[in-house]
């Protein structure tokens, strides 16, 4: 009965509709998305509605606009939430109704040009000739003018609505250095780093990625000292991406890294201004994504990941100290669980008889091996840091309370696992906390595991044996085609003075010779010119 209805109905319609269903049919966007906008602006409109499932957050006003020799149909196109209306009221509808054009309106091809050169106040505006323009610029938070015969559309920049406000980031605090963090508005970023680096020579180029969620991504870097080949590579790479969405920079970070099989981060993610404009002036590239405050750095070192902003805004002594003490926690995070298992399952006579005979007292009654003492605590402490991580900030800290105290000391009271294992996981537990980056603490959870197997079967020799895999996996590794392992694989010794060690500002007069090719000289001050001076009085 109801199939009948619909035939019965569909007989009847006119035959305007049935052109106008053929056309919206012909036209499903990605088939039309390089054809010209229809002359006709009802077309448009009912068009573009469509498209959109007559959503309610699409508004569109209709209005009459008054010229010297009659008045031309017009509408106002945009989306609520994505648009500063109060702008859009300001410098669009407002001097489209109370200034009335000059051109006559059977010509609407100059009468478009007379609203976007004399009359809309906006800062940009641009046309769009082609409805995936169109929706592009619709999207980004454009608003659409589309005028009756006129078969192209004026988008007028007046981006707004709710954004997170520019704060402190909070994973990578610091006690001296700005306090200013990236959020998820891409223009917001992009000025930040240029509030930083005030020179025409910071150069922006802009691409679309994803073939549903159309996010604007940019490449930032300064002229004459990114090497053009690292450049043109990048872009290739970004280029080759065909996919449905982008919604964060992981996702970049992923596609476009040279080695997929491997824990270590290639690619360095921040949110720090600072950091990002230190790298853009070291030769690097950043790759901002519209929607997170992640900014990715091209190409990166493995010494990268044991820096820290506030590194540089310290005495060039404190900060090597602090460095050298996060490369030493983070060997400890490392293997610190396997070692005691080598030693305590394997290599007793390296431990002091006293304390062997401490170890063993109490392991006295403990049902389970080293190994698997260590295993056990080690997943338990794991599954803690997750839980802490995904419940709300009130419940989390009292998770990491009774995860810590209750669980730690009832598991030693019953007897299931000794006090040192207890001690050992704690401890580095903490070690792996030092680590300034968090992806690269995420490979220590990670090899711990398989350093413990190791440890297990063949102690200190497979401890080696993996350590070992893992130097020749490390000097294997490429970050966009640079060795991960630079400047010590291959060797750059002029390099090496801000790596595991800061030397002072002053003996730093050199960009790292590996990323800038062409301009290597970032400071040119003789310090010897100083000394003996006498002070300004």
């Amino acid at each position: 009965m109801f199939s009948d209805y619909m035939l019965s109905r569909g007989r009847k319609k006119s035959k305007k509709q049935e052109d106008r269903e053929k056309e919206v049919q012909q036209n499903q966007l990605g088939e039309y998305e390089q054809a010209p906008l229809s002359s006709v602006l009802t077309a448009n409109i009912k068009l573009l509605q469509a498209e959109t499932g007559n959503s309610n957050d699409l508004v569109v006003r209709e209005l009459s606009l008054e010229g010297k020799g009659g008045s031309i149909q017009a509408a106002i196109i945009y989306v609520q939430g994505l648009v500063d209306e109060f702008r859009m009221n300001e410098s669009i509808i407002q001097p489209l109704l109370s200034f009335p054009f000059q051109t006559e309106p059977s010509e609407p091809a100059k009468v478009q040009d007379e609203l976007k050169n004399k009359i809309v106040a906006a800062g940009r505006v641009e046309e769009a000739k082609d409805w995936k323009k169109l929706f592009e610029g619709l999207f980004l938070g454009n608003v659409l003018v589309l005028l009756d015969g006129c078969n192209t559309a004026l988008a007028s920049a007046c981006v707004g609505g709710e954004r997170r406000a520019v704060e402190e980031p909070k994973t990578e605090t610091a006690i001296r250095g700005p306090r200013e963090g990236f959020v998820e508005a891409l223009r917001v970023n992009t000025a930040l780093i240029r509030r930083k680096i005030r020179s025409p020579k910071l150069w922006l180029e802009q691409k679309t990625i994803g073939r549903e969620t159309q996010t604007p991504v940019c490449i930032m870097y300064m002229k004459g000292l990114a090497s053009e080949d690292t450049l043109q590579d990048l872009r290739e790479r970004l280029d080759a991406i065909d996919i449905d969405g982008i919604l964060e920079s992981s996702y970049i970070e992923e596609l476009i890294s040279d080695q997929k099989w491997t824990p270590f981060p290639t690619i360095l993610n921040n949110e720090r201004p600072d950091v990002i404009a230190s790298n853009l002036l070291e030769g690097r590239i950043a790759i901002l994504v519209d929607g997170t405050p992640f900014v990715l750095i091209v190409p990166t070192e493995l010494n990268m990941f044991f820096q820290a902003a506030e590194d540089y805004y310290q005495r060039f002594d404190v900060a090597t100290f602090l460095r050298l003490l996060r490369f030493f926690s983070y060997v400890l995070a490392l293997v610190m669980p396997s070692v005691y298992v080598a030693v305590v399952g394997y290599h007793q006579e390296m431990i002091p008889t006293p304390l062997l005979l401490k170890l063993v007292a109490q392991r006295e009654g403990v049902p389970f091996p080293v190994y698997l003492e260590a295993f056990i605590m080690e997943l338990v402490f794991e599954i803690l840091r997750e839980a802490v991580v995904r419940m709300p900030t009130i419940v989390g800290n009292a998770i990491s309370i009774v995860g810590g105290m209750v669980i730690g000391q009832s598991v030693v009271e019953a007897g299931i696992v000794s006090p040192p294992v207890v001690i050992v996981v704690a401890f580095t537990a903490i070690t792996s906390f030092v680590s300034p980056t968090y992806n690269l603490g995420i490979a220590a959870r990670l090899l711990r595991f398989l350093l413990l197997i190791a440890a297990s079967t063949l102690g200190f020799y497979g401890i080696s044996i993996v350590l070992l895999l893992l130097l020749l996996h490390l000097s294997n590794l490429r970050s966009l085609g640079m060795p991960y392992m630079k400047p010590f694989s291959p060797m750059f010794r002029k390099d090496w003075k801000d790596t595991l060690l800061r030397a002072p500002m002053w003996m730093m007069k050199e960009r790292p010779q590996a990323i800038a090719v062409d301009n290597l000289v970032r400071e040119d001050m003789d310090t010897k010119e100083l000394e003996g001076q006498e002070p300004v009085q």
